[in-house]
């Protein structure tokens, strides 16, 4: 069935212009608040769906300028071969080139055979609803998709309300299941009568005394009511459609009482089964009225992990879990700029699918640290949380940043591009003993990423002990004894130069001892702060609170680094 293979969207809300070729299957929509998402669902919603009319304000218009009209094209492949008529729609059949991804006004060999519905809006919010090719235009010659066709390229919709989904009405995912329809029009005209005949005569005791006033009253008027009137329901109001049959549990309870979240598990099942005849399928915030296991089985109800997508999904999600399970080419990122939108999609040749399973939350900020290992994340981690309650600043999270740890220095360029190229504001923080090949760190900072280093071929480590005053060191030091033992960190130290043990960290604080000490505290197997935790309380309990007396230049550079995030 029907998939979408080009949305191209001009001053419709935010919007003032997007073109965008989605995948075959999932298309998750991902970005900052008010960047459009939820517009470009409603664009589709508004274009391919099933209706005869819709209502438009001036705020639809872009920046509320009604004399640019609203305009919403949608050029849709896999066409039933009904749809590729070329009596009905030839002038309008135009062709697809997957490898380029371009739409060419003429169907030809090689090309997939295609049609592009056109939504527009005037001035005067009237929408109209036709078929355009650039053929047609020129002959100025247009059409409307038969209704028949409009049903059958209609997507489903599933928001934070779908109940109608769960009833035989319009629209409804029910009528996609399969062929089959209830006849009820002879039992529910049955019910109506005898409904409207019982309430009658119980009217007749408990409006007696009104219902004698009007009989009255109409023969004083000489109007013909006969010699009594009755009270009985309007046979205008009791009325039956195809609504009225919905779905039920075996106790008789409509199921329009299930929770948000089982409701749209169920649609997003029944829109599987309905996939014959419809495949293409809007959810807004995928992850609305779920807990985070119902959100992993909606997700993967929806193809996310078949190699085949069986629908074609337009989703939006705030969700880290929704994110976390689906791949990295399933992302979409949205990008505004004061003239036109883009849709941002990575690739698996980017390398960061296990970034997407271990950080997905980075996917929904603003700006990212990458980090070379959990070393750098902790302590970033830990100045935070120091100056946001000691001084009241504003967290690194709370400006939108992000920090992942990418693990290790020869991955970190890599994963960097890959969130710029994504259109995320990106700086990385390394260590200075591995030195990345210069092209690679050029081509980022060229490309406007922001670099934070240590001195001189230093660790995070070597760049502490090198920096912090000397009663920092001793904390840092004391801190290693707890988390490692007396024993530990002598041998640590004596290790790293045997001029040195721990006795002599009470004694004067020289260069050769701040050298060494750094030396010993990263250690390979028995590194002294090397998981996130210790290096959390490192940066909160001891760098934070000694930056006053610290080296001058690291000091520069801490205030740098935390102050990047609320600089975008």
């Amino acid at each position: 069935m029907a998939r979408v293979r080009v949305v191209e969207i001009r001053n419709f809300r935010s919007i003032k212009e997007l073109s965008w070729v989605p995948s075959a299957g999932i298309n998750c929509l991902v970005g900052p608040g008010d960047s459009g998402k939820s517009t470009i669902l409603d664009a589709l919603d508004l274009c391919l769906g099933a209706r005869r009319n819709a209502t438009f304000t001036d705020a639809d218009f872009h920046n509320l300028n009604v004399d640019e009209p609203i305009t919403i094209l949608v050029t849709v492949g896999e066409l039933e071969d009904t749809q590729k008529n070329f009596e009905s729609y030839g002038l309008y059949l135009r062709g697809f080139n997957k490898d380029t991804s371009e739409v060419e006004d003429e169907p030809a060999a090689g090309l997939e055979t295609v049609l592009t519905i056109k939504l527009e809006v005037q001035s005067d919010l009237e929408p109209s609803w036709c078929l355009v090719s650039d053929r047609a235009t020129a002959q100025g010659q247009s059409r409307l998709l038969p209704w028949a066709d409009r049903v059958k390229l209609a997507p489903t919709r599933i928001g934070a309300v779908a109940h109608h989904n769960l009833g035989w009405q319009r629209g409804s995912v029910l009528n996609r299941v399969s062929t089959e329809r209830a006849d009820a029009s002879s039992a529910l005209a049955k019910a109506a009568r005898d409904a409207r005949a019982a309430f009658g005569q119980e009217a007749e005791t408990q409006l007696g005394s009104t219902l004698g006033i009007v009989a009255n009253t109409a023969r004083e008027l000489g109007i013909p009511v006969g010699p009594s009137v009755k009270a009985m329901l309007d046979a205008h109001s009791v009325s039956f459609v195809g609504g009225t049959i919905s779905l039920h549990d075996d106790g008789g309870v409509p199921l329009r009482g299930l929770g948000i979240g089982s409701t749209r598990l169920l649609i997003a099942g029944l829109q599987r089964k309905a996939a014959e005849r419809s495949t293409i399928i809007l959810v807004d915030e995928l992850e609305h009225g779920l807990e985070p296991h119902r959100i992993i089985r909606f997700v993967n109800s929806l193809g996310s992990k078949e190699r085949e997508p069986p629908l074609q999904v337009f989703a939006t999600s705030h969700s880290p879990v929704a994110l976390s399970e689906l791949s990295v080419d399933q992302l979409n990122v949205v990008r505004r700029s004061a003239v036109r939108h883009q849709i941002l999609r990575s690739s698996a040749e980017d390398d960061i699918q296990g970034t997407v399973r271990s950080y997905p939350g980075a996917f929904l900020a603003t700006s990212i640290y990458v980090c070379e290992g959990a070393s750098e994340v902790g302590l970033l981690r830990g100045l935070d949380q120091h100056l946001v309650a000691a001084r009241g600043q504003t967290s690194l999270f709370a400006s939108g940043a992000f920090l992942v740890d990418i693990g290790g220095a020869q991955k970190i360029y890599r994963g960097a591009e890959a969130f710029r190229k994504l259109g995320y504001r990106v700086a990385v923080l390394r260590d200075d003993d591995i030195q990345p090949t210069p092209e690679a760190e050029q081509a980022f900072t060229a490309a406007g990423g922001q670099l934070f280093v240590w001195r001189g071929g230093r660790t995070t480590e070597d760049e502490l002990f090198l920096s912090l005053s000397d009663a920092g060191v001793r904390k840092l030091v004391a801190l290693a004894v707890d988390l490692h033992g007396d024993d530990t960190v002598d041998s640590h130290i004596r290790s790293a130069d045997r001029r040195f043990a721990l006795a002599s960290v009470a004694g004067v604080i020289s260069t050769d001892l701040r050298i060494t000490l750094g030396k010993a505290a990263k250690g390979k197997k028995s590194a002294w702060f090397k998981s996130v935790t210790d290096m959390e309380t490192v940066g909160r309990e001891i760098v934070a609170p000694d930056l006053p007396q610290a080296d001058a230049t690291f000091v520069q550079t801490i205030a740098s680094l935390i102050g990047w995030a609320s600089h975008g």
